[in-house]
């Protein structure tokens, strides 16, 4: 028999769930092996970007060496063979939330700033497309596909269209690039439209938008769903108190906003888990200069 492993879709938690479990079966010297079975109609999902580099592992199994077999292609299933013991270095990819939280506050700081171990991901994909398009200076390093040089503005990112025009980002369904973007684009001048595929219309940002409004933000999502398009019409904004409630997710987001001349005092109501969140978002903002 084996041990199976049949997530519903290929995610960075199946891939940690799936290293465990490669982990828990080194220790297991009873001959079972362990398949890892992702479902047939995600095989085209599973690849390279952001998979953990284990080149510099070692292992001690019944076999000279770890073996993994082929895929049987009738059970789409991987089957590793038991080993003794796992030693090495795993070298795990950077954090998309981070990644992107990282590029968009070197976008809005004085100066150069070097981002290392950005995940390769389509979030982080979408977010130097809209630097790009916002005319923000990024500069990819030739031999390395997860380090950039980003040129700040020192200050908000404004519309490099016309007053006029309407300055459209396509962010796909990076969630990590649509709710800090629509925050920090409210800083700046300029109309904006911030959009996706059809299921980022889905996803829910009425409560970070009600919080810019509160702010000042001339700013809106769809009313009937909650839910991108953002439509911002941005001229600055004006500080003060602002509330949010249920969704500790808007709180880096609502944060940023002060990272340029601006007080913020937030008050939180409802149940959130707000510690790990809080230690992250606190950590970026004092390394950018913020209290």
């Amino acid at each position: 028999s084996c041990i199976s492993f049949s997530p519903t879709i290929a995610t960075m938690t199946t891939s940690a769930l799936a290293l465990g479990a490669l982990v828990l079966s080194a220790a297991c010297n009873t001959g079972t092996p362990f398949a890892f079975t992702p479902p047939a109609s995600h095989k085209s999902v599973i690849s390279a970007r952001g998979r953990p580099d284990v080149s510099t592992a070692t292992c001690e199994q019944s076999a000279p060496s770890l073996h993994m077999s082929a895929v049987d292609e009738a059970t789409n299933t991987l089957t590793v063979a038991p080993i003794k013991s796992l030693d090495g270095t795993v070298t795990l990819p950077g954090s998309k939330s981070l990644s992107n939280r990282c590029l968009l506050l070197a976008a809005l700081s004085d100066g150069a700033t070097k981002v290392e171990n950005l995940l390769e991901s389509d979030d982080i994909r979408y977010m130097l497309e809209a630097l790009d398009q916002m005319q923000v200076p990024v500069e990819r390093d030739p031999k390395d596909p997860t380090t950039v040089t980003v040129t700040g503005q020192a200050g908000p990112i404004n519309s490099p269209l016309g007053d006029d025009e309407t300055c459209e980002l396509f962010l796909g369904n990076a969630g990590t690039a649509m709710r800090p973007l629509a925050a920090a684009l409210c800083m700046g001048k300029g109309k904006f439209v911030l959009d996706g595929v059809p299921r980022m219309r889905e996803r829910p940002i009425a409560d970070l938008i009600d919080g810019l409004k509160q702010l000042g933000a001339d700013v809106s999502c769809v009313e009937e769903t909650g839910c991108p398009p953002v439509t911002i019409n941005a001229n600055g904004l004006k500080g003060g108190k602002v509330s949010i409630l249920r969704s500790n997710i808007f709180f880096y987001d609502i944060c940023l906003c002060s990272v340029w001349n601006m007080t913020l005092s937030i008050m939180l109501y409802g149940y959130m888990s707000m510690a790990q969140t809080f230690n992250i978002n606190s950590s970026l903002c004092i390394f950018t200069g913020l209290h």
